[in-house]
């Protein structure tokens, strides 16, 4: 019998806790904190956790296959040197709409960084439509415009055998899933139920199954793709759940971001572990039998953007 147990992990508050990945090579967990506009990465062995602060919001993180990272900040990409702590940009996308900014993203089986956009709110609860839109960055830098007329650019992922892409619009409530080679026949894969809110981040496991946080639903759901059906929630001890990713050894733990922005005083007193990490562990299904699965999972996380500049 299963028993699944979660815990806070890292303490440290997030405004917008978003896009965890694991970096295997230095037992850390990468992750950005939009809104204080950060770059961040917990050593789980310290229990440490450092950060590198950006001149914009920075929506998602990738690993770069030589060392350092890729980051969609603002509405351009870059590479972060680590050490140096120096950003340099390799694309400027969507001059024409100074109101966007690139949110979640992640690196495809091949070693390519998708990422996507959306407009911020001009006010509470207001913002211009369908402004988003999903890129690709190649790894000679070339950039490919995927998916136009997007609202929110969320959580991606791939399937298990590459042939499948699937993506979330958070304003369409939805997972949607694409032919990876061609993006023809598009589906509603799952649509969010009331009590799920919204949908954020997303990840797979090893079984080809989907995890969708749930902002403003404190949770994470699994997702069976084939039929459409919620098969699992995991309830957290927060509400404004952001994304999730696996991690730490053999791949068997989850990590769960989440955030604090956009929760008054009342809502920060009834959640006092809002902006924090939590570690989900305990999985049934992850009894990693082939290597070969656990090496793509690595891989998906390593982009090749590595030439020397």
């Amino acid at each position: 019998m299963c028993s699944i147990k979660i815990e806070s992990v890292v303490k440290e508050k997030n405004r917008m806790g978003e896009c965890p990945v694991w970096e295997e090579r230095e037992n850390a967990l990468v992750y950005v904190d939009i809104n204080s506009q950060k770059v961040c990465r917990w050593n789980s062995v310290t229990n440490k956790v450092h950060s590198v602060s950006v001149d914009a919001r920075v929506g998602s993180v990738a690993l770069r296959k030589c060392g350092g990272y890729v980051i969609a900040l603002g509405t351009r990409f870059a590479f972060l040197n680590w050490e140096t702590e120096s950003v340099t940009t390799i694309a400027e996308l969507e001059q024409d709409k100074p109101n966007n900014r690139f949110n979640d993203g992640k690196v495809d089986p091949k070693g390519r960084f998708f990422a996507g956009t959306m407009a911020e709110e001009t006010e509470p609860g207001v913002r211009a439509r369908r402004q988003g839109a999903l890129y690709t960055l190649f790894p000679d830098y070339f950039v490919v415009k995927q998916l136009d007329q997007v609202d929110i650019s969320n959580g991606l992922d791939w399937s298990l055998d590459h042939r499948t892409f699937f993506h979330i619009d958070s304003l369409a409530y939805a997972v949607r899933a694409f032919d990876y080679d061609v993006h023809t026949g598009k589906i509603v894969l799952y649509q969010l139920e009331k009590e799920e809110q919204m949908p954020d981040g997303m990840c797979i496991d090893a079984e080809g199954k989907l995890w969708v946080a749930c902002i403003d639903g404190g949770r994470v759901i699994r997702i069976d793709p084939e039929t459409g059906k919620r098969i699992q929630t995991l309830k957290l001890p927060a509400s404004r759940i952001t994304s999730c990713c696996f991690g730490g050894k053999d791949y068997s733990e989850m990590y769960v971001t989440s955030a604090y922005d956009g929760l008054d005083k009342a809502a920060l007193a009834k959640e006092p572990r809002a902006g924090e990490i939590f570690k989900v562990i305990g999985f049934c299904f992850f009894q990693l039998k082939d290597l070969n699965i656990l090496g793509w999972l690595v891989l998906v996380q390593t982009c090749h953007l590595c030439p020397q500049i």
